[in-house]
């Protein structure tokens, strides 16, 4: 089952022990505040390099380099919209950074992920319906792709944890 697939984890994503973490990114692919910042901390120092030469991304786009000193073997850097307000394309740019990400897994063997709350932090997407398109995006996309066996939607924070329990049990429910 598809919901079996996904699993709600709280706690740091740069300690997982999973084939590709994902970086809520920003276009430049430098370090950033939040996640970005603790990934690009935690990665070690070849991390700036390698992200310089893939020469930054697009919004809604993803790109992948190794992980170096992380546990994980790949960092998928994928660049969520900022949020002004819904009507500037961002539920669809969204949507698009977490299949880009799930792509870039399926070309490179992923069986395991694990996402971030992307947007949600200094790009000010609202959480419930960030997590909402997360979810269902990434349901949609293993429905088709039983290759990823496992992706997990890693929080720091409570508020964000619940909004993705909600998201989750609506799946289920459905």
């Amino acid at each position: 089952m598809i919901k079996d697939r996904m699993q709600l984890v709280k706690g740091d994503i740069t300690q997982l022990q999973v084939d590709a973490i994902v970086n809520a990114a920003n276009t430049a692919l430098e370090s950033g505040g939040g996640v970005c910042g603790a990934i690009f901390e935690a990665a070690g120092a070849a991390l700036p390099g390698a992200c310089a030469s893939l020469g930054g991304c697009s919004v809604g786009h993803a790109k992948l380099t190794p992980a170096y000193e992380l546990p994980a073997h790949y960092i998928i850097h994928a660049v969520g919209p900022v949020w002004r307000g819904g009507a500037k394309g961002e539920p669809k740019l969204l949507a698009s950074c977490y299949v880009a990400s799930l792509k870039l897994a399926l070309e490179h063997q992923i069986k395991t992920i694990a996402f971030p709350a992307i947007s949600c932090g200094i790009y000010g997407y609202p959480v419930s319906q960030a997590v909402t398109i997360a979810v269902n995006e990434t349901a949609n996309f293993l429905e088709l792709h039983p290759e990823i066996k496992m992706v997990l939607f890693v929080c720091q924070d409570e508020a964000v944890y619940e909004a993705y329990q909600q998201a989750l049990d609506s799946l289920n429910h459905e």
